[in-house]
């Protein structure tokens, strides 16, 4: 035999020999029914904020969401309980009571000092500290029977309710709208928010999470300027900028040309380019200085009290007006452990003209019909004192098990009450919406189901609920 065949055929043999076993490997499979088909080539996935069709007919196209984080008092201000003030100062009859912060913990029953009215032809029964949002009563939709399944504690209540579970890592509300309808403007984020006061603990709240990070929220500040680093420095500004931008643009997409299916890559140029179209639509978006004495008056613009949430508000409708999709107002200002009978007053000052303003404004501007606006925070509080202050002033711990929300427009009930708590206020006893219901209903109004608004990473489908269970609440459609 020729030498140099042997040579060769032994040098194929060693050479091939990952390769032979491969093949082996495939055929057994093959033999076992194990391989899966061959599948042909893929383009690669690109991510973007362009409109996108809903899975049915949608009501709602934009949402704002007042998020009031800390657990504004149910039974104080939405949810009237008289067996509170029949057994006030005396031992709280019932079962377990389940404090999140034992500190100052008693079981004597707290009853609310503030007189509740009926308001509209409605009649729905609020609070003397929300006069303006009685006087919108037959525009919202009262849910009195949000329940967060065991949830205690702030962060992972805030984040049950804006991403579906207590966890960490997953993708904002706001993230999963945009990721499934895009935005109807190109020059503003989909997803904006917020921050009044101070930021929520855990924040943000508005990651994308797993999903690409173009879906992620635009952060924008109470203070000048609003978006940081936003305009150009004096030296780029004008033809300077526009030529850096082109070279730019010409960089990276040959960069990305030869990377196909960098996600992050695919966001940071999307990032990058919007920013160059934001510095004038966002520089206008957020200028509330344009807005009319009426609407500034409205709102309460120029009271120093109400003028953080107010310049928020109008914010908020202004760039839903330009096409934004979802905006999210974040006051983390609600916690009252103490001293809740001066404390409550304070905020709902601050916050009740601004919050009734706003669908004030957006039912006179024919915009609440397609834009949901959501008010309430991640729980209520409980029926009985805690004092854990120095001045021994009394506060309630926190209640998940029973509190209120409301929603107006994007085609929820108007004038509507729907569930109720107990005669404390304590645990919700009729028609129950846990935190997987408010999502589910939620996205169906923009015309998702929750099941198809799937996200596919490592073979696996991610969803906003992610197998949990939730329903959507018809008795609360229009």
């Amino acid at each position: 035999m020729n030498a140099d065949f042997c040579h060769s055929r032994r040098h194929f043999l060693g050479t091939s020999a990952f390769n032979l076993s491969a093949l082996g490997l495939a055929t057994l499979l093959r033999d076992d029914g194990l391989l899966a088909a061959e599948k042909p080539p893929l383009a690669p996935v690109v991510y973007d904020t362009l409109p996108k069709k809903p899975h049915h007919e949608p009501r709602a196209k934009a949402m704002i969401s007042l998020f009031m984080g800390g657990g504004p008092s149910h039974m104080d201000m939405f949810d009237p309980k008289p067996m509170l003030n029949k057994w006030d100062g005396k031992l709280f009859p019932g079962g377990e009571i389940k404090f999140d912060n034992s500190g100052g913990a008693t079981r004597t029953v707290m009853g609310s000092p503030f007189k509740f009215t009926k308001h509209g032809q409605s009649g729905i029964e609020m609070s003397e500290l929300v006069p303006h949002m009685g006087g919108i009563a037959d525009d919202i939709c009262l849910v009195r029977s949000m329940n967060l399944k065991g949830i205690r504690n702030h962060v992972a209540g805030m984040k049950a309710m804006d991403t579906g579970t207590g966890l960490n890592g997953r993708p904002a509300l706001g993230s999963w709208i945009t990721y499934g309808l895009g935005s109807e403007s190109r020059d503003l984020p989909a997803f904006v928010a917020l921050v009044i006061r101070k930021n929520p603990p855990g924040s943000p709240f508005w990651s994308s999470g797993l999903l690409p990070s173009i879906y992620q929220g635009t952060h924008v500040r109470e203070q000048e300027p609003r978006i940081m680093n936003l305009d150009a420095p004096d030296y780029l500004q004008g033809s300077a900028q526009e030529r850096q931008l082109a070279f730019l643009e010409r960089v990276n997409s040959r960069h990305l040309a030869q990377h196909p299916g960098e996600l992050d890559l695919q966001a940071r140029i999307a990032s990058y380019q919007l920013a160059a179209r934001m510095q004038t639509a966002a520089t206008d978006a957020l200028d509330v200085g344009k807005e009319s004495e009426a609407t500034r008056r409205l709102y309460g613009a120029d009271n120093t009290t109400t003028k953080p949430l107010a310049e928020a508000c109008i914010i908020a409708r202004r760039l839903v007006e330009r096409g934004v999709r979802f905006v999210q107002i974040w006051d983390y200002s609600w916690d009252m452990h103490e001293n809740i009978n001066e404390a409550l007053v304070k905020r709902c000052a601050a916050s009740d003209q601004p919050s009734a303003a706003l669908v004030k404004d957006l039912k006179a501007r024919g915009m609440l019909d397609s834009t949901l606006v959501f008010w309430g925070g991640e729980m209520g509080r409980l029926p009985v004192i805690q004092t854990r202050g120095k001045n021994g002033k009394p506060g309630r711990d926190h209640n998940t098990d029973g509190f209120s929300i409301w929603l107006a427009g994007g085609g929820v009930k108007n004038g509507h009450i729907h569930g109720a708590t107990d005669e404390w206020g304590l645990f919700a006893t009729e028609g129950v919406v846990h935190h997987h219901d408010y999502l589910s209903t939620v996205l169906h109004l923009f015309g998702l189901e929750e099941k198809k608004l799937a996200y596919k990473r490592n073979g696996r489908a991610e969803t906003l609920l992610n197998g949990q269970p939730g329903r959507v609440v018809t008795e609360l459609l229009a």
